[in-house]
């Protein structure tokens, strides 16, 4: 059970390495490639445009192959999407490459948990699925940061190609540990959907689209704002992407610790309302290194710190459809990477400064927080009717 779930954490990590390891490179990328810093941003958009695409394909058509070969496929996928992003010079192939890695994101997720649930022992689910889970906060500690020192150092393209060599490590790992099983789940595939039937999953993935989008319309740009906002020097970039990584490996460990004392809602409610706080500070103080490494610490340790609870959320809201669940929470957050880089770069599209994408982050993280207050409402008026919803003894 332990390699299984080491298995899938490497799996986790190489896909944490390519959604965020773009940050660190994007003025490398632009002055390689000959294109601006906005459009070297789009990169981070195709990706999640990949997840969009991908995950619901997968989650439809798995059935039909055991969950081990659908892993081996997508990570397949990985060293193919990762291997053309790095050989390409053209606008055009860098965005192929993007969405060809992108496509496995949300799917490996989905199949990765399922595989979890049939193996794990009763009560130790969700633990099994946050050690799948580590591997990408693990990604944004050790291995973004070594991403950004290699861009640095040599080029960007040889950040992309560890991670493609390192997801050929990821599939002899899922050869040899991952035992072949299948998911032999007899719904009918329309019956998979009718937990959209209910406005509650759709107030969840809004909240986890735009409170992704709220930060990631800052960090996608938070190598020029440390840079040119402020002050601190490219060589620094290294450590300040691993006190990053770090808020959100404590950011993930906080909201576990103090989830047996506080809802998952009540945990995603504040967590996004300090997001918004720690935006607007950035915007005002940002110039303070001081202030803007410890506002920007808050902001990363808040991204993460929103996954479980929100995941919780979406398994208590998705009976019957869980693999599409799971997926749908991974389309809506790369979505909202999508969303968040395009809105942070039409600010800079516009000529504003780069601590002006910090204000759209704000206003899309404050409605992450309308949603799930939302979400709360519909639940408190369900409850006169109905008991709170639960996801088997672990909720």
């Amino acid at each position: 059970m332990k390699k299984v779930i080491f298995s899938l954490a490497l799996g986790t990590f190489g896909l944490g390495m390519a959604e965020f390891g773009i940050m660190g490179v994007l003025t490398e990328l632009a002055r390689d490639v000959g294109i601006s810093i906005p459009a070297a941003g789009h990169m981070i958009s195709f990706y999640a445009f990949g997840v969009v695409l991908g995950a619901p394909i997968i989650a439809i058509f798995s059935n039909r192959f055991s969950l081990k070969h659908i892993l081996l496929f997508l990570v397949t996928l990985c060293v193919i999407g990762n291997a053309i992003f790095t050989l390409s010079s053209s606008y055009f192939m860098l965005a192929v490459g993007r969405l060809v890695s992108g496509f496995p994101h949300g799917a490996f997720f989905g199949v990765g948990a399922i595989i979890l649930t049939k193996l794990a022992r009763p009560g130790k689910v969700t633990a099994a699925v946050a050690g799948m889970i580590s591997g990408m906060t693990v990604a944004n500690l050790i291995g973004i940061p070594v991403g950004t020192w290699l861009s640095q150092t040599f080029s960007w393209r040889y950040t992309f190609l560890l991670i493609a060599v390192f997801n050929i490590a990821v599939i002899m790992s899922i050869a040899f540990w991952v035992p072949n099983i299948s998911d032999e789940a007899k719904g009918k595939l329309r019956e998979q959907f009718h937990f959209l039937k209910s406005p509650a999953p759709w107030l969840i993935f809004s909240a986890t689209m735009f409170g992704n989008a709220g930060v990631f319309a800052w960090f996608s740009y938070v190598k020029p704002y440390m840079m040119y906002i402020s002050g601190f020097s490219e060589a620094l970039m290294t450590f300040i992407m691993m006190l990053a990584g770090l808020g959100m490996v404590l950011g993930n460990l906080l909201s576990g610790r103090i989830s047996g004392r506080y809802t998952p809602l009540r945990i995603a409610v504040v967590t996004d309302f300090v997001i918004v706080l720690a935006l607007l500070m950035l915007f005002f103080v940002g110039d303070m290194k001081a202030a803007s490494l410890t506002f920007a610490f808050i902001c990363c340790a808040g991204l993460f710190a929103l996954s479980a609870p929100l995941q919780i959320l979406l398994l208590q809201n998705a009976k019957g459809g869980e693999l599409l669940g799971a997926a749908g929470g991974q389309m809506a957050f790369n979505l909202g990477s999508a969303v968040g880089a395009y809105c942070g770069g039409m600010m800079l599209t516009l000529g504003f400064s780069y601590n002006y994408v910090t204000l759209p982050a704000a206003l899309l993280s404050f409605s992450a927080m309308s949603s799930l207050l939302l979400y709360g409402r519909l639940m408190r008026k369900q409850s006169t009717t109905a008991s709170y919803p639960t996801y088997g003894h672990e909720s």
